[in-house]
């Protein structure tokens, strides 16, 4: 089964780290990155997909940061 999971954060160095992370985890990007000005807060935000293959059978309660 493919999994997808959407990485959100502010446009900074701990979004970049939490994309690697999933990088190195087995993830893949999937797609392009994303930014948007956050009108509450007055900061850029980032979102990225990503994708991974896994043995498993889909059930809502499946915990994609854990894969």
């Amino acid at each position: 089964m493919q999994v997808y999971r959407l990485l959100t954060g502010p446009d900074d160095a701990s979004f970049c780290h939490k994309v690697t992370e999933a990088l190195a985890r087995g993830w893949e990007l999937y797609g392009t990155p994303a930014y948007a000005h956050d009108t509450g807060t007055g900061q850029m935000r980032c979102a990225q997909a990503v994708v991974k293959e896994v043995e498993a059978d889909y059930a809502p309660d499946i915990r994609l940061g854990q894969l």
